[in-house]
């Protein structure tokens, strides 16, 4: 069947790409169909004039548009055949282009996916409209020459009749010829340059960063006019502009002005040595072309920030009556509002502390195709099942946390909330307003659970009060008054609410007394001594129960998948197993070309030299790393010694080319620990091991996801020696980025490595078993290289954001569908089952036989298996 006659497919009732459709309120209006266009409203053959006669439409169109342009209403629409129709469509959009031909007069008509059910569905372009019958025409006189001449002389352009769209040939018509870049590096300095490459490799040259708007008015001729402004932080620096025929691309479903795009882009970096950091594009432009912003975040490593040109009404004539190469520059102006001084984008938090996640949800940075493209088809079908269970009920969901930025709950749900947005599923995510003295309470609580902190420290109930003041009072200004998250469903609030960790589970007895019937769900992040708990009187016990006399109200407890972290006080039946998970197309994960590597390695090499601490040679030199907070239980102690120790053991073998040691992390606003054990790493250098002071480089990092991707991805070897942990995906990421891993076997790690195939397990505080291990990875070729690639297709479904929405879907979906237990009935029982393999099972699709997946005996047999006593390697 030839497509091009066939009807369009409709999207249901989505939301308004608009700026309401970035508030999270409006999620419950998404497209509840994004990848089901089976259903839709059509319109019948005799539909009465005023409205579109196809499949297309269904109501009246009360703002047509074209090219991003407003056409005026009101206008007079007559039935017409449709002769020819194109189709553009995508997983991310569902874009449908109708050519219409009638007397010669063409029009456009494209249906917007994100559309309110509330408003028209029809958007429509026309060449010349003319009034509605028995409508005057407010169509103003034609200027005056005086007023002419006036206008021409101050540069402006005479306000456009309502009811024509001459004005927006305008745009058009500016550029009869296409434009090409104009400005280019000096032959010295890319002489300069290039030397630079050979001799220090791509870490050593310092690239000019940039950021670039993009915009595109689209002709009848199937021709668009694509202009690229390029920005610096002050001035437009250069710009281009390309006519592209797209008749038959659209049909073949290619998307030519994203290859154009790309194309131009990574050209002028090569030539100029630069790095586009952002790019701002109009809202219509993301439509016409819907691999673009993915493909500039991808391939390019540039944040693609979308942006309404008409945000302001008062603004929208302005746009119009803008040329392309104008309309481009305003959008890399624009755009460069989004970023903070480190060229990363901003953290918004909003209204009530909801968390906007990739610069208040104006970054678009992937597809859902780009997801479905990183996990198994059971994986994306078992996930879509609940996906649309929660689209047709309009479920809501909220998480609390208590920081937007900073560890690894923070970066999960920044994930998990992009996705849902992607798939129509309403998830918000909410922080409370942060208080001077209570992270210093909470950090306190995190030490004492896992066991790290001084033997002696307790809770004092002055600090436990200080943590309910703090909870309490977030949740009666923000939360529970009128429109808040944790108002009754029956007034707009959540379905469903889940709560992170031990800094909040004093929400939950707030939210069970005002609504008892509300599943309330809990998270727990970190690894819990269990054995110490379990001692009357004990500092962990004492913790635990000022804790657990909240969290026992919850109606269930979501542990990583290790038994030994669940107190004893938790009744089995409430208990389910999910690990931590990571996004293998954010910053931190990604593939980066070595363009974008040298830019990030460069960059850390420049904090490194602005502190006075070692720089990085690489690639001349090797280094082998270890990515982590500076926290008491991360093991960084273990990591000086082991270098030190493989250091003497490659000058007894007379081995000169030795790796360099990295040691940095992040830090998070809830985490004062941070300069404490930097501290003490430095004191341990300066104090025993001063020789290899100027092969170590230990540094504490600004937030920026894709120079740690960088780190991981061209070390040598990884190394995650903690003393206790939860889960600690970090070494999920370094094998997906094919690096072999010297780990220890505490917490959930050992769930993600085997040992002896992607990398090694060893006891924590072994130091030379890890110093044996980096000796056989740094000197065996062949067992690297086999060791790499077992890592790099080794890493399952389940630790990435598709496997993470799977579960919350599924327990979502769940618990709105059995409700809370009361007198017997209702509730769903965890029996410490994986949610996983209950949500696979319920949908169709088991785990089968040599499917990848985390090992299950380590929650059968109740206990991690402990290695043989460590040897000396």
């Amino acid at each position: 069947m030839d497509r091009r006659h066939s009807p369009s497919p409709t999207a249901g009732s989505p939301t308004t790409a608009t700026s309401d459709s970035l508030d999270p309120r409006h999620q419950d209006r998404r497209a509840e169909n994004i990848l089901d266009t089976s259903s839709g409203p059509t319109v019948p053959s005799n539909s009465r004039e005023g409205h579109f006669t196809n499949t297309f439409l269904s109501e009246p169109a009360a703002s047509p548009r074209f090219a991003g342009h407003i056409v005026s209403s009101p206008v007079q629409y007559r039935e017409v055949p449709l002769t020819d129709i194109s189709f553009l469509s995508s997983h991310t959009s569902h874009i449908t282009t109708a050519q219409i031909q009638e007397e010669d007069q063409p029009a456009v008509i494209f249906r917007n996916p994100f559309e309110d059910p509330a408003s028209p569905t029809g958007l429509a372009v026309i060449t010349e409209a003319s009034p509605a019958p028995d409508q005057p025409s407010s169509q103003p006189p034609p200027p005056t020459q005086e007023q002419q001449t006036t206008n021409n002389h101050n540069h402006q352009h005479p306000n456009p009749p309502l009811h024509s769209i001459r004005h927006l040939a305008h745009a058009v018509m500016a550029f009869e010829k296409s434009r090409k870049f104009s400005t280019g590096t000096s032959v010295h300095r890319k002489r300069q340059m290039s030397t630079l490459v050979e001799k220090e490799g791509h870490f050593g040259p310092s690239l000019t960063t940039l950021y670039l708007g993009i915009s595109a008015v689209f002709s009848d001729d199937h021709t668009a006019v694509v202009a690229l402004a390029i920005h610096d932080t002050i001035y437009l620096v250069d710009f281009s502009v390309k006519h592209i025929v797209l008749d038959d691309a659209m049909r073949m479903g290619a998307d030519l002005i994203a290859d154009h795009v790309i194309s131009e882009v990574e050209k002028y970096e090569h030539e100029n040595f630069a790095k586009f950091i952002g790019a701002g594009l109009p809202t219509t432009l993301k439509y016409m072309s819907p691999t673009l912003c993915s493909r500039l975040w991808l391939e390019l490593d540039i944040v693609p920030i979308v942006m309404r040109p008409d945000d302001e009404h008062k603004e929208k004539s302005f746009w119009d009556v803008k040329r392309v190469d104008e309309q481009a520059d305003s959008m890399a102006r624009k755009c460069i509002m989004n970023f903070g001084p480190s060229l990363v984008p901003l953290l918004q938090v909003g209204w009530r502390g909801v968390v906007q996640t990739d610069a208040g949800f104006r970054a678009h940075l992937t597809t859902v195709q780009n997801h479905k493209d990183t996990c198994s088809h059971a994986t994306w079908e078992t996930m879509l099942t609940y996906a649309k269970k929660l689209r047709g009920n309009k479920t809501k969901i909220a998480f609390f946390s208590s920081t937007p930025q900073g560890g690894g709950v923070a970066l999960m749900r920044h994930a998990l909330v992009r996705f849902a947005r992607l798939m129509g599923v309403d998830l918000t995510w909410y922080v409370p307003k942060p208080r001077p003295g209570v992270f210093r309470v909470t950090k306190n609580i995190h030490n004492i659970l896992q066991g790290v902190s001084h033997p002696d420290q307790r809770i004092s109930a002055e600090e436990k009060q200080s943590i309910i003041d703090w909870i309490t009072d977030n949740a009666t200004r923000y939360w529970f008054s009128e429109g808040g998250p944790l108002c009754s469903p029956e007034d707009g609030g959540a379905d469903v609410v889940i709560i992170d960790d031990p800094q909040m589970p004093g929400l939950i007895p707030l939210i069970k007394k005002a609504t008892p019937n509300r599943p309330v769900l809990y998270r727990s992040h970190i690894q819990i001594r269990s054995d110490l708990v379990a001692k009357p009187g004990s500092p962990q016990a004492d913790v635990w129960d000022f804790l657990w006399s909240n969290i026992q109200l919850a109606d269930m407890f979501i542990s990583h998948p290790i038994p030994i972290f669940v107190p004893h006080t938790v009744p089995r039946e409430k208990v389910v197993y999910l690990p931590a998970t990571t996004d293998w197309l954010d910053g931190l994960n990604k593939h980066l070309n070595k363009w974008d590597s040298g830019y990030y390695g460069h960059i850390y090499n420049v904090a490194c030299h602005s502190q006075r601490m070692t720089e990085l040679n690489w690639p001349a030199r090797k280094y082998v790393i270890q990515v982590a907070r500076f926290d008491p239980a991360k093991g960084i102690p273990t990591v000086i010694d082991a270098y030190a120790e493989f250091r003497r053991r490659c000058e007894k073998q007379g081995l000169t080319d030795v790796p360099q040691l990295v040691v940095c992390g992040n830090g998070s606003v809830d985490d004062p620990d941070a300069s404490l054990i930097y501290d003490q790493t430095m004191s341990q250098l300066e104090t025993y091991y001063p020789d290899l002071i100027k092969d170590i480089s230990v540094m504490r990092l600004d937030p920026n996801d894709q120079l740690i991707n960088t780190l991981l991805a061209n070390a040598e070897v990884v190394m995650q020696l903690s003393t206790r942990e939860g889960f600690e995906v970090k070494v999920s990421e370094a094998l997906h980025a094919g690096r072999p891993v010297i780990v220890t076997n505490t917490g959930g790690i050992p769930l993600q490595v085997k040992d002896k195939v992607n990398g090694f397990l060893v006891q924590p505080g072994d130091w030379k078993a890890v110093a044996g291990h980096l000796l056989e990875l740094c000197t065996n070729e062949e067992l690297w290289k086999k060791m790499s690639h077992a890592a790099a297709t080794g890493v399952s479904d389940e630790v990435g954001t598709v496997g993470n929405a799977l579960g919350w879907f599924y327990l979502a979906a769940k618990w709105q569908e059995v409700g809370v237990e009361r007198h017997g009935k209702g509730g769903l029982k965890g029996n410490e089952k994986w949610v996983n393999d209950m949500a696979r099972e319920e949908a169709g699709f088991p785990y089968v036989e040599g499917e990848n997946r985390l090992p299950r005996h380590f929650t059968e047999v109740k206990q991690i298996p402990i290695n043989p006593k460590p040897t000396d390697a």
